[in-house]
């Protein structure tokens, strides 16, 4: 008889308040609120965070953390890290929906010993990521590594 392995879950409890027009608070217990809203382009306000903003943000976010437990692990020692990303809103099929997210990190290692692992390491982030294994969107992650 196969032994199943159990495994933890989490609740990550947020909340969303609506202010005015198309603008509202987000939050979530013990964080601070930040303003949200739909972008400029679907009739709302320069200045606050979108959805659009945010998935994209939340995906190179994840990356990176995956990227830095991966290195942690293995004894990597990190000078920098730094990505931008972009995401690709299209309508498909009648829809929106991000479709692609192009990431590209920069890192910097303390030394050319890790170069190698660090290769290895950007390997395995996007399939460790769970923001990533929770979208369907196309990830294209271009990391350029290098030593200081």
């Amino acid at each position: 008889m196969e032994v199943k392995k159990a495994f933890k879950i989490f609740r990550y409890p947020a909340t969303v308040t609506w202010s005015a027009a198309r603008r509202g608070k987000a939050g979530a217990p013990g964080k601070p609120e930040i303003e949200v809203g739909s972008p400029p382009e679907f009739r709302g306000e320069e200045g606050v965070w979108s959805p659009e903003h945010l998935l994209v943000n939340s995906l190179n976010t994840c990356l990176m953390l995956t990227f830095l437990a991966l290195a942690e692990r293995r004894g990597l020692e990190i000078a920098s890290y730094e990505s931008q990303a972009e995401g690709l809103l299209e309508n498909v099929d009648g829809r929106y929906r991000i479709t692609s997210v192009s990431v590209r990190p920069k890192v910097v290692l303390k030394s050319a010993a890790g170069l190698e692992n660090a290769r290895e390491i950007m390997g395995k982030v996007e399939e460790n990521c769970f923001v990533s294994n929770s979208i369907t969107s196309k990830v294209d992650l271009q990391a350029e590594i290098s030593v200081a």
